[in-house]
């Protein structure tokens, strides 16, 4: 630290910096020493005059951005994560480059300075202007940043490392600076068969003479221009070593004798020295070590003398703005279905899963296609990346599925369009006239007889929750199937969850910078919480309110009401919990939750008891009218059901109407208009001016008797209601629902005097319909829509205005029969959306698929409405839905759009925990153990505990069971309560009891190994773990495809400059090479190079008592034989890649041969054999454990074979505390031998006994995987951790 603070004037104070790295380097793992050597006291000199010049407090992105972070494999970045964490280096939250808006993220040339971002730098002029890359390069955020980060470095004299996939950019973002900067360029690009000589010196031909120019290095030191390294990695290491003096100290011994020399030397320039340019500048390319790209690690030589930066792929909404320019005519759905199709296959890559990342360049030539031969179907594009990858059926396979999951219809063809069948609306019919009352009968409510009282709200809070965050997966429904469902997400939600409400935030209702996407929300009870989820980006976030409402008891099933506001409080909705009457203002993007109190709206205090003396007799009548039409104001009315109050909401204040009548029920007709139904069916209108006054007018009914369940708060256009009543009309006009039509329009209201009601009457119910009998979803299915409620039928009732639809959510029972053909009528269907279009008169019935949960508390839903299928309009004329199981759903319904979409569908076709809880009681038995049996089978399957007579119980004794003592083998009766014998109890057992259960199981035992070995092939049996882990199989051998040679072999070394005379290079010695030589040594093997020696893998399983004993909790012995059958039926076809052998070890053996090297099976039948080798042993064994015994043997025998590199791996469950196991010592093993890498999985843990015990082991060498689908990845971090470690 003294010699970096001596050296750079200002140092900023580094001291948590500093006692970092010297914990990296003295750490014992190879990995994170490896990583240490990124960080040397060159690159902290680097970090601290860059941090000096550009404060910063963000240690964990300097850090990161030195080691390269983004590169690493797995397990040392996970690693590296953990030591920046224990050191308290987090990231700087504060001042993240976040803050940057698109305003200041942007790039200028102006009176001779270039500026991008925040950072400033003087234009170049130089003498050759022709060497300036001049190219086509469309600006996006990312990459903006990506050069201002470069620019910093450009500014303090480095020379740049730029490292990432292919297909990235890398060569555009350097062009585009250099051209910025407008600086010349000369470009070198390296290969396998590059030289020192070939570096420094270009041979040519002129009239037949070979002559020797300088290479463009040796040009761009003389001329002091940019000398651009492409392909680094591809080069030699030996020959681009030579580039470190160059950068280091500015010299460098050219071939001919030449030297370079820096230009402040103080040297005379002559023949054999050449000075170097002040201006001189090094930008080296070079892709990211391994496979697939097969390069060298370039930044583990030379990394340290560049300044280093990682590019990436560019970020979703980065990738949208560069393909928009791109192609300005592909439809912006279409690109959006391939960033995020390409994003996930890069995730997928990052994870192991898929061998190659596929880039920015794949799909940059994509949108070229499309924007040059619209015509052409995206299909067939994608198909022309995806080609050489159809060879491997199973890679096929997943990139097929990621296609179709976001929506690229692989695989569809034009004739697989399912829509909803259009049937023909009756005309509307004239039905009566309304008459509203005229000016003379107006009453102001604030001086009339209608008293209105204002009072201020009441706000306590705000109180901070935290957002639980996560990201959804978006499943494209327009896959292979052309229907009115877009796509649909599934909420993760627990079995007692309930789904009360969903409302939308529009885009159009937005503050102008938050973004143009709709913000669905979803309300839930039991308990009460709030989904948030952004359909654009899948990103969602979860409040609990569980702590602000009384716990769930028999009295009190919450109601949850949502209301969305308009900007300015956008960000804000309110949540009103009926019962209770409790109101709440929650802001979903900051977790900020304000509860709101009125006089006017008093809370109802809930009975706590959990067994209620008497039913609640008079629930809550205060209900809440969402407005459809959010104004600034945040108006919000609430009204008592049955009483004769209004109580509107506008902003701090409430106003309390009183009326002369009583409400049944109250219905938004416009901004500021509503409809009142009395409980004696009348009608009448208020209006709310801008005084915030209340006019209140009687509608008088004329020949004609409406119950209102739904209004429209907007009018059709002339156009429209024209078209609708099938004559010219024009005028004020609202669609209406009623019990009895369809669709009902009032022309004229609510601005006329006079009213024509028109209606479509409703086809009735069939008479043999179901009704009177219990609904599995709702309770009651024969309930009629005419007594229902209004308030009943606000989630199961809209109205899309733009096209002027009335959409119900119907269940499966009031469909009309003569919607399908018989035996044609979806069987799995939670309702249907009955999409009655009165503009284009037609009447359809949309099938919403069944919900994949149902949780035991879904007849409350009866208490919040008729259909199980809740509703909400979205942007543009969009329908989001949300059923009982927690999914979503976004459809498209307006014919319009709906033939926009298919035209663009053909275009891209290219035409013209379920399982029971098992508890486990501690408990002495009192009894003793006097001799083994196996015991009688009860033919009632009862559970029996304590008892010496029954097999299959527990806790007993002599028996076989589980949890006893004395008995002869562990027998699981299948009964969730299980009775454990205390470990000393055991202990007491006599040694002649023990004998004699030993005798009995090994008896029992060979029985059972002569019965496996004489059953036939159970197909049945394999196919229920091969099942469970076929795709894990896969990513496994994506794994094992990508694993590079390790051991060293003496071979020739060529390219030397000394030694025996290469006969290969006669014609270079004639020109005046000198590295013609070759000799015989070690050399570490070139990434791609075929293994000479196997990898020799031993995998070390547990087949102790534990396993089976707790195999009924948390099913570790089926996972453990899951992950087996995985490794076994992965290493198939590998077997001169891979060596390996399973070794088991329990309470009497520490060294079972399950599987034998020269014995692999073969076939399923021999791979059966072995798992049920495994379940048999577990069950039939002694208790004890051999943990420490068979990992310390399973090492060091290993460590005697010769392989290209040595893996332990060992599975085992947590249980180390029963048997004294210490982890520490454990560790010591696991690291005891150099030679072998050794690493434990635990796949089964009571509570959180892996989690804890992995703390106290080896950082890196020991996981917890609960479930099989991460093995792949545990897997693949264990196999490329070596790659940082030296052989």
């Amino acid at each position: 630290m003294q010699v970096i603070q001596s050296v750079v004037k200002d140092c900023p104070d580094l001291t948590k910096l500093f006692a970092f790295v010297h914990q990296l380097r003295s750490s014992t793992d190879p990995a994170m020493n490896s990583v240490a050597s990124s960080l040397s006291t060159r690159q902290l000199l680097r970090i601290a005059k860059r941090l000096a010049v550009f404060p910063s407090k963000d240690f964990h992105n300097v850090v990161q951005k030195a080691c390269l972070a983004r590169f690493l494999p797995r397990l040392p970045k996970v690693s590296l994560d953990q030591a920046l964490e224990a050191a308290d280096i987090r990231k700087d939250m504060q001042n993240l480059d976040t803050d940057y808006s698109d305003k200041d993220m942007t790039c200028e040339v102006k009176e001779g300075k270039l500026r991008i971002g925040r950072t400033s730098i003087p234009l170049y002029n130089p003498e050759n202007r022709t060497k300036v890359p001049d190219i086509l390069f469309y600006e996006n955020h990312q990459h903006l940043m990506v050069m201002e980060d470069m620019m910093k470095d450009f500014l303090l004299g480095e020379h740049l490392l730029l490292v990432g996939n292919q297909g990235v950019g890398k060569n555009k973002i350097v062009d585009r600076f250099l051209q910025l900067l407008n600086r010349p360029r000369e470009y070198i690009q390296l290969h396998r068969d590059t030289t020192v000589q070939t570096l420094t010196l270009q041979p040519t031909v002129k009239d037949g003479i070979i002559i020797f120019e300088d290479s463009p290095l040796v040009r761009a030191v003389k001329e002091g221009h940019v000398l651009v390294v492409d392909e680094a990695d591809k080069a030699p290491t030996h020959v681009t070593c030579i580039l470190k003096t160059l950068v280091e100290s500015g010299e460098m011994h050219l071939g001919d004798g030449r030297r370079i020399v820096p230009h402040d030397s103080g040297m005379k320039p002559s023949a054999e020295l050449i000075m170097s340019h002040p201006d001189f500048r090094m930008i080296v390319l070079a892709n990211r070590p391994g496979f697939p790209f097969l390069g060298n690690d370039f930044f583990g030589a030379l990394g340290d003398i560049f300044s280093c930066h990682a590019i990436n792929n560019p970020d979703m909404e980065s990738e949208m703005e560069m393909l928009k320019q791109y192609g300005p005519d592909v439809p912006e759905g279409t690109l959006r279905k391939l960033v995020q199709a390409f994003g996930e296959l890069r995730d997928l890559a990052d994870q192991g899963l898929i061998a190659y990342p596929y880039s920015t360049r794949e799909i940059v030539n994509m949108v070229k296609h499309l924007q040059m031969y619209p015509n052409e179907g995206l299909t067939a594009v994608v198909r022309n990346v995806f080609d050489f990858d159809s060879y491997n059926n199973e890679l096929k396979e997943t990139i097929v599925k990621t296609m179709q999951k976001h929506g690229i219809p692989f695989g569809a063809t034009e004739a697989v369009v399912n829509l909803a069948r259009l049937m023909p609306l009756p005309k509307f019919e004239l039905k009566g006239k309304l008459q509203i009352s005229s000016q003379g009968d107006r009453k102001h409510t604030a001086l009339m007889t209608l008293p209105m009282e204002t009072t201020n709200v009441s706000m306590k809070g705000p109180i901070e929750i935290a957002i639980q965050k996560f990201k959804l997966e978006k499943e494209e429904s327009r896959a292979t199937t052309f229907s009115e469902q877009e796509a649909f997400w599934s909420l993760p939600m627990n079995e007692t969850t309930v789904i009360s409400d969903i409302a939308v935030t529009k885009a159009e209702n937005r503050s102008q910078g938050k973004g143009s996407s709709d913000i669905i929300h979803i309300a839930t009870a039991n308990p009460v919480g709030l989904f948030t989820l952004n359909p654009r980006t899948s990103e969602a976030g979860f409040i609990d309110m569980y702590d602000l409402f009384p716990g769930i008891s028999g009295s009190y099933r919450p109601r949850v009401k949502l209301a969305p506001l308009a900007e300015p409080l956008d960000d804000n909705l309110l949540v009103h919990e009926e019962v209770a009457n409790v109101l709440l203002s929650i802001n979903y993007e900051r977790g900020e939750v304000v509860r709101i109190s009125s006089s006017s709206l008093p809370e109802t205090q809930i009975e706590k008891r959990l067994f209620p003396s008497k039913p609640v007799q008079n629930p809550n009548p205060y209900k809440m009218l969402p407005s459809t039409l959010p104004n600034s104001k945040g108006t919000v009315i609430f009204f008592k059901q049955g009483g004769d109050e209004i109580i509107a909401f506008t902003g701090p204040h409430t106003h309390c109407i009183s009326l002369p009548v009583n409400i049944e029920e109250v219905l938004q007709v416009g901004d500021n208009k509503w409809t009142l139904t009395a409980t004696d069916n009348k009608k009448y209108l208020i209006h709310m001016n801008a005084d915030n006054d209340f006019i209140f007018s009687h509608i008088d009914e004329q020949d004609i008797d409406l119950k209102l369940l739904a209004s429209a708060p907007l009018p059709l256009s002339d156009v429209q209601l024209s078209k609708s009543l099938d004559k010219p009309t024009s005028g004020s006009n609202r669609v209406v629902v009623t019990p009895t039509s369809y669709a009902t329009i009032l022309s004229g209201f609510p601005d006329s005097s006079s009213i024509e009601v028109f209606s479509v009457p409703r086809t009735p119910l069939a008479s043999n319909s179901i009704t009177g009998k219990i609904d599995p979803m709702l309770g009651l299915l024969g309930k009629s829509t005419s007594s229902a409620p209004a308030s009943k039928s606000r989630g199961a009732i809209l109205h899309l205005p733009n096209s002027g639809q009335i959409v119900r959510s119907i269940p499966p029972w009031k469909l009309p029969e003569n919607v399908y053909e018989k035996d044609q009528k979806p069987r799995d269907a939670s309702g249907f959306l009955e999409i009655t279009d009165v503009v284009n008169r037609t009447l359809r019935y949309i099938p919403v698929p069944g919900a994949t949960r149902t949780s035991p508390y879904t007849s409350w839903l009866y208490d919040i409405s008729d259909s199980s299928v809740l509703m909400a309009p979205a942007s543009n004329d969009g329908l989001v839905t949300v059923d009982t199981g927690g999914c979503i759903r976004m459809w498209e319904t307006a014919l319009v759009n709906i033939e926009r979409s298919l035209e663009e569908w053909r275009r891209m076709i290219g035409y013209g925990d379920d399982k029971p809880l098992q508890v486990t009681y501690d408990k002495e038995s009192g009894r003793k153990a006097d001799g083994p049996k196996h015991g009688k089978t009860d033919p009632t399957g009862a559970a029996h505990h304590g008892g010496n007579t029954w097999a299959g119980g527990t806790g007993g004794s002599n028996t076989a069971g589980l949890g006893g003592i004395g008995g002869p083998y562990r027998l699981d009766g299948g009964h969730s309560k299980v009775y454990q014998v205390p470990q000393w109890e055991k202990d007491q057992v006599p040694e002649e009891v023990k004998k004699a259960a030993r005798e009995m199981a090994q008896k029992a035992f060979k029985e059972r190994l002569k019965e496996i070995n004489m059953s036939e092939y159970d197909a049945e049996t394999y196919e229920k773990f091969s099942g469970s882990v076929r795709s894990q199989v896969q990513s496994l051998r994506v794994v094992l495809d990508s694993l590079q040679a390790k051991g060293k072999e003496r071979q020739w070394l060529k390219n030397q400059s000394y030694g025996d005379l290469d006969d290969g290079k006669l014609i270079e010695g004639l020109t005046g090479e000198k590295s013609i030589y070759k000799r015989r040594g070690e050399k570490e093997p070139e990434l791609g190079t075929p293994q000479e020696k196997p990898k020799r893998i031993r995998l070390v399983v547990d087949v102790s008592g534990s396993m089976y004993r707790f195999n009924g909790y948390d099913g570790r012995l089926e996972r453990e034989m899951e992950a087996t059958l995985m490794m076994m039926e992965a290493f198939q076809n590998y077997e001169e890649k891979f060596k390996y052998d399973i070794i088991g070890h329990s309470g009497e053996d520490h060294k079972l041969e399950i599987c034998k090297i020269d014995k692999i099976p073969a076939n399923n039948k021999e791979r059966l054999v072995i798992l049920k080798t495994m379940h048999a042993h577990s069950q039939f064994c002694l208790s004890g454990d051999n943990t420490l015994t068979a990992t310390k043997h399973a090492i060091d025998s290993l460590a005697e074979e010769e392989a290209d590199e040595h893996f332990v791996i060992l599975l085992s469950d947590a249980n180390f505390d029963r048997y004294g196991i210490s982890p520490r010592r454990f560790g010591q093993i696991l690291r005891s031998n150099d030679k072998v890498n050794a690493y434990a999985i635990f796949i089964g843990s009571l509570e959180d006994q892996a989690t804890q015990l992995i703390k106290e082991l080896p950082m890196g060498h020991a996981f917890a995987c609960m479930d099989t689908k991460n093995l792949p990845q545990i897997l693949q971090q264990i196999f490329t951790s070596t790659m940082l470690s030296s052989s």
